[in-house]
């Protein structure tokens, strides 16, 4: 499809949840999260295999390409050298200890973006005014609502390995079809409620090469715009990927940057998962052929965040 700003207007028009679950509502569409549908989740637990999805935060994948961010800065404020030296001997009585600090952006690594994260025009997600995030956080649609909604049944679709590859082109565009095609392969059927997790190979590639150029915001295969459309039809609850950003790069028009964030979170509503490591997991899932687990990923509890740092858990 032709992707343009009408295009982009258009689909946010069409696909809308606002209002869908009242005018007060701040979770979108992890609405279609039955308490019955977690039950199920955990039902699929038959190996008590663990995978975490995680980013190690000491991958140095940020490169200042998009709002400034950083890579994690993990500092010590005390060790074990400090102790054996005798430092932390005074004043008596005294605990030897190792402490330590970080700092990050929320969205540095493996992480949550809050629906207070994409604007449309001077909107949020259900018509909230974009005013409402402010210097001291999110009003509305922070992160902390979500805290106890991130859990239910994980779907991975491995587009990458269906396409025979171990990573899709940079600027590849993922379609609507490669998504059904992947999941009929792989023997899957996509349910409401879902959390959808698409591999591309993209960040597998840049941690075998130790080159993480243009990882965080430069060319990616990804999601095309037309996905956003089979996002609102399946009415998952969160769509997740192994890249910076989920949607192809380069976008696939220059009217405006990001243009499936456009829709999928201000207008949708749909919670977005990025930077997910997915390589063993991916690799369990093509020797037992289950691409269906028990999913669980809460953010930090942080008020006014609009977005969080997480280590999503698959179990099988």
């Amino acid at each position: 499809m032709k992707v343009n700003r009408a295009a982009i207007y258009e689909a946010a028009e069409k696909l809308s949840n606002w209002g869908r679950w009242g005018a007060d509502d701040q979770i979108g569409t992890l609405n279609n999260i039955s308490p019955e549908d977690v039950i199920n989740a955990g039902k699929l637990i038959r190996k008590g295999k663990v995978f975490a999805l995680g980013l190690s935060l000491k991958e140095p994948i940020q490169s200042g390409l998009f709002g400034g961010r950083w890579n994690p800065i993990h500092t010590m404020l005390a060790t074990g050298t400090d102790a054996v030296a005798g430092v932390q001997d005074t004043p008596a009585p005294y605990l030897r200890y190792a402490d330590d600090a970080i700092s990050m952006p929320c969205q540095a690594s493996t992480q949550w973006d809050a629906l207070a994260h994409i604007f449309l025009d001077d909107k949020m997600y259900n018509g909230y005014d974009a005013k409402l995030v402010d210097v001291k956080g999110a009003k509305k649609l922070g992160i902390e609502h979500v805290r106890d909604k991130m859990v239910g049944r994980g779907v991975l679709l491995d587009v990458a390995r269906f396409k025979g590859v171990d990573s899709l082109d940079d600027g590849y565009a993922i379609t609507n079809k490669d998504l059904d095609d992947t999941a009929a392969a792989q023997g899957v059927e996509i349910r409401k409620g879902d959390f959808v997790i698409v591999r591309t190979g993209h960040q597998e590639r840049c941690l075998a090469k130790q080159d993480w150029t243009g990882y965080a915001g430069g060319g990616a295969p990804g999601l095309a715009f037309e996905t956003c459309y089979w996002i609102r039809e399946k009415d998952i609850a969160a769509i997740c990927a192994d890249t910076w950003g989920c949607e192809v790069r380069p976008n696939e028009t220059d009217e405006a940057n990001q243009p499936w964030h456009w829709v999928v979170i201000p207008a949708i509503g749909i919670s977005m998962g990025e930077i997910f490591y997915v390589k063993e997991l991916a690799e369990d899932c093509a020797q037992d052929k289950v691409y269906e687990f028990f999913f669980s990923a809460p953010p930090l509890h942080l008020p006014g965040g609009a977005g969080s740092p997480i280590n999503p858990q698959a179990i099988k």
